[in-house]
């Protein structure tokens, strides 16, 4: 499997509108070619370092292919007429969260990527979109995107080919753990499986025992709402 990056994004921490906080959710696509490092791409920040960044939230890729989707979900809104809406890093068309399982590994340019989780949306995506109930909805839609830990660095430019290099898990796509997630919390068996697989990050696999031992589903309305945060 392979897929173009036709847009590379970065972007700095800034003022979220209407908001008290900042976010680096607005992406600017960039022509120049870019050293990727273990914490993301040159030039590329985050301003909560406790719900986004570090080893396992490098990279994010969203698939440009649902954009559509979002469009006829909730009508034309000028973020979604190009890459950037979600915060994105990289932007491909042809592969989804269907498409992509947990612990894949990619060439991307001169560097070597490892899918490391699905993302969880949070509140922020509200205030991107002016919608209070779109976090809600990329959480129901499945069309999350997800994240990348940096096996290897180098430099990368748009245009390059994502190629993949392994997979190690072909057992689990990105789009089962996702409907784990937020669909079938309590799926004991698989909430068993999860726990204790290894290319998930220790906090994954935390979530996925407390469910099992507590069998009940964490509170998501901070994430989704921003209340409390």
């Amino acid at each position: 499997m392979q897929a173009i990056v036709h847009t590379l994004l970065v972007g700095p921490a800034q003022p979220l509108a209407g908001t008290r906080h900042s976010s680096a959710i607005g992406k600017r696509a960039v022509s120049e070619r870019l050293w990727l490092g273990p914490l993301g791409l040159a030039g590329d920040e985050q301003a909560d370092r406790r719900h986004h960044g570090g080893p396992d939230k490098a990279v994010h890729h969203y698939a440009f292919d649902h954009y559509a989707y979002w469009i006829g979900r909730i009508g034309f809104r000028d973020v979604l007429t190009q890459p950037g809406a979600f915060g994105e890093n990289l932007s491909t068309q042809g592969v989804t969260e269907n498409d992509v399982c947990i612990g894949d590994i990619f060439r991307f340019g001169a560097a070597t990527m490892q899918v490391s989780q699905a993302r969880q949306p949070c509140w922020k995506l509200n205030a991107r979109f002016g919608d209070s109930a779109m976090a809600l909805l990329v959480q129901q839609s499945g069309n999350a995107g997800w994240y990348y830990r940096v096996l290897e660095p180098g430099w990368v430019s748009p245009g390059d080919t994502m190629l993949l290099l392994e997979r190690p898990h072909p057992e689990w796509p990105l789009s089962d753990i996702l409907d784990i997630l937020y669909r079938r919390p309590l799926d004991r068996p698989a909430l068993a499986a999860l726990s204790t697989l290894e290319m998930l990050p220790a906090s994954w696999r935390k979530l996925f025992e407390r469910r099992l031992l507590a069998c009940e589903v964490e509170d998501w309305t901070a994430r989704l709402s921003g209340h409390g945060r």
